[in-house]
């Protein structure tokens, strides 16, 4: 459980440092993922393998450990091309609904138990995004096919957390990172060289902005949260990403004195208190 909010609180730092990128958005996702792979790599050469940790033996091995980065690599795309087409309230709210399509999933597919706890928790976490982002009156703002497309990313990310959870209990954390970080920053490339004018920033601070983000928000965060995975349900798991919007005013408020209102702190409230709910069910 302490993994799984560490790493719902170091993904959510990444709108800073994405807000601050020299790069455009897909540059920007395309580094966060290849930038991974050192501190991936790294670890992985100066540790001993984990006892039971096994090496991908078959063809549907290797495939199995590729399809999460593909998921990333879609899901990152879609966000950012989101944010270029509708609001930010609501491509961050819309892409933040993978935790609905976990749990849709994880029942019809693999037939997992949802009790009604859990999905009034779920229901009091969504509400509580909402009203961090302004309200219902604050989402309207935003465009049709953009929504729609922040949607599609939403989808995605379910699709990753699905696949990590069914992984983890195959193979060690470290190679499962290491294969889908690998995949998806390959994705990643040919539709940065498509999109972007530019694929490196001008200065250090560029630089230190894409490692930020690299570093601690997907080499720390989305390790902690497989790390999880292999003790918690991917329907629970994935309400981490309801803790983003949160952690994200927080920061925004201390690192770039962007003021925090009673209705950003009510709404950061009631989404903690759903995911206290959800955790009992």
């Amino acid at each position: 459980m302490t993994a799984l909010l560490l790493g719902g609180a170091a993904i959510g730092g990444s709108p800073i440092f994405v807000r601050l990128s020299e790069v455009g958005p897909m540059a920007t996702a395309f580094w966060r993922v290849a930038l991974a792979l050192i501190p991936l790599v790294a670890w992985s050469w100066f540790r001993n393998a984990p006892a039971g940790d096994r090496r991908p033996q078959q063809l549907s091995d290797y495939a199995m450990l590729i399809l999460p980065g593909v998921f990333l690599a879609i899901d990152l795309a879609a966000w950012h091309l989101s944010l270029t087409m509708t609001s930010v309230a609501n491509a961050t709210l819309l892409a933040n609904l993978a935790p609905v399509f976990v749990t849709l999933a994880s029942w019809a597919l693999f037939r997992a138990q949802v009790s009604g706890v859990f999905v009034a928790g779920l229901a009091t976490a969504i509400a509580g995004v909402v009203i961090l982002k302004g309200g219902p009156a604050g989402l309207a703002a935003g465009n049709l096919l953009g929504d729609g497309i922040a949607v599609v990313a939403a989808m995605f990310y379910a699709g990753y957390i699905l696949a990590i959870g069914k992984l983890r209990s195959r193979f060690d954390t470290n190679r499962i990172m290491i294969w889908s970080t690998a995949s998806a920053a390959v994705c990643m490339l040919p539709m940065t060289l498509v999109a972007e004018p530019t694929l490196f920033p001008a200065s250090a601070f560029g630089w230190a902005m894409l490692f930020g983000l690299a570093f601690v928000s997907h080499a720390g965060g989305q390790v902690a949260i497989t790390y999880a995975l292999a003790y918690l349900p991917a329907a629970f798991s994935s309400l981490t990403l309801l803790l983003q919007p949160v952690v994200a005013a927080i920061l925004a408020w201390v690192l770039l004195s962007e003021p925090v209102g009673l209705a950003q702190a009510i709404g950061g409230a009631i989404v903690l208190v759903g995911i206290l709910i959800a955790r009992r069910g």
